[in-house]
């Protein structure tokens, strides 16, 4: 498969500078929203006819770059 930077692009001038699919305005994190929530991906194509499962793939390489050199607010934590 094709490197995620290939697939996702940020514009200014598209969806607030959102991350989508290159070429599109199907936003990132629209596929991830409707992975989290068990949406099968023929669903999810179905309901974006611009997007291919490609673009899925690269919307998680992309999640899983974010969760590798990013951070979330999330609690911290401590051992008993």
């Amino acid at each position: 498969m094709a490197s995620w930077q290939e697939r996702i692009s940020i514009n200014p001038a598209v969806c607030h500078g959102k991350a989508c699919i290159r070429g599109t305005r199907v936003m990132v994190s629209a596929i991830l929203d409707n992975l989290a929530a068990g949406v099968p991906r023929d669903e999810i194509l179905a309901s974006y006819p611009s997007i291919r499962e490609t673009d899925i793939q690269a919307a998680l390489g992309y999640a899983a770059e974010l969760a590798r050199e990013g951070t979330a607010d999330l609690p911290l934590e401590h051992t008993v």
